[in-house]
């Protein structure tokens, strides 16, 4: 799959432009793609600047190279723009365009997802582990209840919350 090296989510380490401060404002800088189809779709957030990944991989002077477009929000407003990234040494490096404003060169480490494991009880339902923000003892009352996993809109990525 040619896709393969850029699945998965990554922490942005470092940004050109912006400071780790603004990277981690609201939740902690990333970015992640997803195979959907045929398709190769992501997300990412930076300090007020996120948005929805529509991407194309192709190879470029030998190299696997994935580029897309992005509509989401910046800083509250509506935005949109470009970029492309690169995997070199297994970090995520590339190249982020805010149409009309600014864009930044960027570094991200791949992170790992939250293990999901079945429930013992009935083999069906699936409960998250190791998840960062959540005690334990959360994690097991809410699987009593036969609840699941869902985010709130405004809601940090970096942590589930959980709904019945």
């Amino acid at each position: 799959m040619i896709e393969a090296p850029f699945l998965g989510d990554w922490k942005i380490t470092h940004m050109e432009v912006w400071s780790r401060d603004y990277i981690d404002l609201v939740v902690p800088g990333f970015i992640s793609f997803e195979k959907e189809g045929a398709h190769l779709l992501g997300s990412f957030q930076f300090g007020t600047v996120s948005g929805g990944l529509d991407c194309r991989v192709r190879e470029l002077d030998g190299k696997l190279s994935v580029e897309w477009s992005w509509e989401g929000e910046n800083d509250n407003d509506p935005g949109c723009g470009r970029g492309w990234a690169q995997v070199v040494e297994g970090k995520l490096v590339g190249r982020i365009y805010v149409h009309g404003g600014d864009d930044s060169a960027f570094e991200a480490q791949r992170k790992p997802r939250p293990t999901l494991r079945r429930s013992g009880r009935t083999g069906t339902r699936l409960k998250a582990i190791d998840v960062p923000g959540r005690r334990p003892e959360d994690a097991e009352a809410a699987g009593r209840a036969g609840s699941r996993p869902s985010a709130r809109p405004g809601a940090s990525m970096s942590k589930t919350s959980w709904t019945s």
